[in-house]
């Protein structure tokens, strides 16, 4: 095994969703520094369709913060792009298990339905974090252009973690996709994908207290010959 596939191998062990941040906010420097990581990502003829608005401190994600929370109270969810249909078999019960863990780790007990929406709203507290950024693709691009987003998110998210800076990738934002562009005045021809909370972990938080699993190799790939 290779120093770089180890150092890749430990990056992807160990970040996490994180869902409790401490105030602290990432110097400048540091946010560029993933950004011009990010910027490596690999796109379909380097179209690089990705675009991000990004909260500089931690007064203007309060801001944010507080105008999404009030938006969404009472406000209907409007997407730019379809959320998933349903989930059926094996992807139902990974979410089940992934959301399961969550609410045990918090102390959410099975059919607990204020604590459950307690939790949920976290996502539009952004989990406490001092950064947030808005992850948009062109419109005209179509599918491609979103999975080329999709390969950002992961290089944004691996840059961060090599600088120790904790990420929550959030689809939950785009449930108000109008409402972020009006907010952050995103043209029209630009899709909200997701957003990533972002900062430095508050470890003792009980929802950073458990982990994921994934799937074993012969539950993904198909070998052929």
């Amino acid at each position: 095994m290779s120093d770089r596939y180890a150092t890749l191998e430990s990056l992807l062990a160990d970040r996490y969703t994180c869902r409790a941040f401490r105030p602290d906010p990432v110097p400048r420097a540091d946010i560029e520094s993933i950004l011009r990581l990010a910027q490596r990502t690999p796109s379909w003829c380097n179209t690089q369709p990705w675009q991000l608005v990004i909260t500089e401190d931690p007064a203007a994600t309060d801001r944010f913060r507080k105008a999404l929370l009030d938006h969404i109270d009472g406000a209907a969810i409007a997407t730019d792009i379809p959320f998933p249909a349903s989930y059926e078999g094996v992807y139902r019960d990974r979410r089940r298990e992934c959301g399961g863990a969550l609410y045990t780790a918090v102390g959410v007990a099975r059919g607990d339905h204020a604590g459950s929406m307690r939790q949920m709203l976290r996502n539009y507290e952004l989990f406490d974090a001092p950064h947030v950024a808005i992850l948009t693709t062109e419109a005209d691009l179509g599918t491609y252009g979103a999975v080329d987003c999709g390969l950002y998110l992961t290089s944004f998210l691996l840059a961060a973690q090599s600088l120790g800076v904790a990420t929550a990738p959030q689809a939950a934002l785009a449930t108000y996709s109008p409402f972020l562009r009006d907010y952050f005045d995103l043209p029209a021809n630009r899709q909200v994908l997701a957003g990533v909370s972002f900062g430095y972990a508050a470890d003792e938080h009980a929802a950073n207290g458990f982990r994921t699993s994934r799937a074993a190799l012969d539950q993904v790939v198909t070998w052929h010959s």
